[in-house]
């Protein structure tokens, strides 16, 4: 339409839209200083006349049409006329406005924030100190300094790749992960657009096949046992109790190591762990099965000044050294063939075997599965575990003095019963 068939103001969207342009630029008036150019071009966008601390009149440009409505305009339009009363320079504002939109966030600022949410979030000092070391090392020397949304995949890449050739390929899985959630949480704050270590794992090289911990199976067992309970003279009796406590709860020996007098209690056989203290950081009931609730009313007896259950020797080792138990288990012959976490395996493996549910021993285990295993991360199946492990205490003292077949067959009738029939 032509504009001088406009009948009212402000101008309707579909004015706006019709109106054509003639054979020089244009400007017709919305409202309050606020106007609508159309030019020769056919291009249109929208002006506001406004007066500047000096008095003088100034134009300011608040975006084309129809990218900005006219609603969108007028708001904008008495927004800046309030500060214009207010004394403040339009052009300048807008100036900072437009400086701040384009501030520029290098990828180490973004890798800083991230580090402090991990440090606030309760992971545990190793874990933060590995993260700091390879930001440090590997991270940010490649990226720290570039501007976060100039980072492409092939910069990602390279961070992995400089990483396989050292051959830790375990790393360069840690590393890519911290990457990539670098990269998630600045797209959440509005510094960047992408994540370009999305899909690197796409491209990671596969490292060697991890190798399990040295354990022991159940035709292998009696042996063990019996030349653990001979061998028992040799060693400390705290050694000795600590090593019979990871194998019978199939605890990690560092858990064990660390338990500590406050967390045990011997009247209902459990052991409450903290989360702080377990790998995936979530609290950890531990049923304790009886012959391991004997043994420590007799560690009790040697080491209840103690914070720790099982106490290192002297007065610098606050807690049993974490070489004690595996070299107890080298004392008895049996170096190279196990060592105290690879009883976790054997337990798995057995227990399994006999048709004990999985669940009950993911859960003993404290592991998180992938799928529906993660539903049970909340249930902690005290009362079937319990009645596991004891199971399990007293399958292997069978397995020790000689299991014949129909004692086999007791303890398969056992096999998932809650309580357990002693």
């Amino acid at each position: 339409m032509k504009r001088s068939q406009i009948k009212r103001r402000p101008l309707a969207d579909t004015v706006l839209a019709s109106l054509e342009p003639e054979e020089r630029d244009y400007r017709e008036l919305d409202g309050n200083g606020l106007y609508f150019r159309v030019k020769k071009n056919g291009a249109k966008s929208w002006n506001l006349r406004y007066k500047k601390a000096d008095g003088k009149w100034s134009w300011l440009g608040l975006g084309g049409f129809p990218a900005v409505s006219g609603k969108a305009a007028r708001q904008k339009a008495q927004e800046l006329q309030q500060l214009a009363s207010d004394g403040i320079d339009l052009s300048s504002y807008r100036q900072e406005q437009n400086a701040s939109a384009k501030q520029v966030y290098t990828f180490a600022q973004s890798a800083e924030t991230w580090f402090e949410r991990k440090q606030q979030s309760g992971l545990s000092k190793g874990t933060l100190r590995q993260m700091r070391l390879y930001l440090d090392r590997d991270i940010l020397p490649a990226l720290g300094n570039k501007d976060i949304t100039a980072i492409t995949r092939g910069d990602c890449a390279g961070v992995q790749a400089a990483i396989e050739s050292r051959n830790a390929h375990v790393i360069a899985g840690k590393v890519r992960r911290w990457v990539s959630q670098i990269f998630s949480e600045a797209i959440a704050r509005g510094r960047c657009e992408l994540n370009p270590a999305s899909e690197l794992r796409h491209i990671a090289e596969s490292g060697p096949r991890t190798q399990n911990y040295p354990h022991l199976l159940e035709h292998e067992l009696p042996d063990f046992l019996k030349e653990l309970r001979n061998g028992t003279a040799r060693m400390r009796f705290l050694t000795t109790a600590a090593l019979r406590m990871v194998l019978m709860t199939a605890s990690r020996p560092g858990m064990v190591r660390h338990a500590e007098w406050k967390e045990i209690d011997l009247s209902r056989g459990l052991w409450t762990i903290d989360k702080q203290k377990m790998k995936m950081r979530r609290d950890f009931v531990c049923p304790l099965p009886r012959q391991i609730v004997e043994t420590l009313r007799e560690v009790y007896e040697l080491s209840n000044r103690s914070r720790y259950v099982f106490p290192g020797i002297g007065h610098v080792n606050s807690m049993m050294s974490e070489n004690t138990i595996n070299k107890a288990i080298a004392t008895i012959g049996y170096k190279g063939r196990m060592v105290g976490h690879g009883s976790r395996h054997t337990a798995s493996t057995l227990l399994r075997e006999h048709g004990w549910n999985r669940d009950y021993v993911e859960m003993q285990l404290a592991h998180v599965e992938p799928g529906t295993a993660g539903v049970y991360n909340k249930a902690a199946y005290v009362d079937q575990r319990t009645a596991m492990m004891q199971w399990y205490a007293d399958y292997l003292d069978a397995l020790e003095e000689g299991l014949s077949e129909a004692r086999k067959r007791r303890f398969d009738d056992a096999v998932n019963v809650v309580p357990y029939p002693l």
